[in-house]
């Protein structure tokens, strides 16, 4: 992967501020496909349901599933949008760099924007700052205090490091996986491009891996949400 990023250098006349406006489309990308499953999802609605609604509430179901199965669901039902949301705009991002990549002169700007670091840090900064956030709305201040202290005091340090240690593991998790996939991909497609004999050597196996990250894809949102979950049930219940 020799190809480089399209930046936008000093991105309105601030010296030290620069987008990848590659992840500025990848990501607006992302979510307008979110969007659109979304408000698909809204039409037509049926009793009964058939073919795409049927879908969207085996979707539901399967992200009660992963709220049900780290927090009671009085209270874990408020974090139904967050984690269909999460799961749904995690697994479109990462899909998106295994349809097609497109490289533009030398730079990259159709790829998923999940194999940026960046964007899996800040995505694991949100979630981290939200379960602190919820852990004092629903706890009160000095409920939420008590959790950094349990079961001693001098535990204090280490539970802060914990934070920061899920924040990197979260993100980078997510990033490794589909960063990984990427370049085996390129690499793939690098080799069908050569020749004659190198499309038929390349062929199957980028079709294989192509399928084999489809289901990391899968599994990778999957494991972003349930982790945000359990984040969120740490910080919200209080038998933790």
């Amino acid at each position: 992967m020799d190809h480089g990023a399209p930046i936008w250098n000093d991105a309105f006349g601030i010296s030290w501020l620069d987008f990848n406006l590659s992840n500025v489309l990848m990501m607006f990308i992302a979510s307008l496909i979110v969007f659109i499953i979304g408000l698909a999802a809204t039409r037509n609605m049926q009793r009964k349901p058939t073919g795409y609604q049927n879908f969207i509430e085996w979707l539901i179901d399967f992200v009660k599933g992963i709220i049900g199965s780290n927090m009671d669901w009085r209270t874990g039902k408020r974090f139904l949008p967050l984690g269909l949301t999460l799961f749904t705009y995690i697994f479109v991002a990462n899909m998106l760099g295994v349809i097609l990549m497109v490289v533009v002169g030398n730079d990259l700007w159709w790829k998923s924007p999940t194999s940026d670091a960046g964007i899996t840090l800040t995505l694991a900064t949100m979630v981290v700052v939200l379960s602190h956030y919820y852990g004092i709305k629903l706890n009160g201040v000095k409920e939420y205090g008590k959790q950094f202290v349990r079961p001693l005091p001098f535990l204090l340090p280490f539970k802060i490091i914990e934070e920061f240690a899920n924040t990197l593991t979260l993100g980078l998790r997510l990033y490794g996986n589909i960063f990984a996939g990427e370049v085996l991909l390129t690499m793939l497609a690098a080799t069908a491009a050569s020749g004659f004999g190198g499309f038929f050597g390349a062929a199957i196996p980028m079709l294989a891996w192509q399928g084999f990250s489809t289901f990391i894809g899968f599994i990778q949102a999957f494991i972003f949400t349930m982790l945000t979950m359990v984040y969120l049930s740490h910080k919200v219940s209080t038998d933790h």
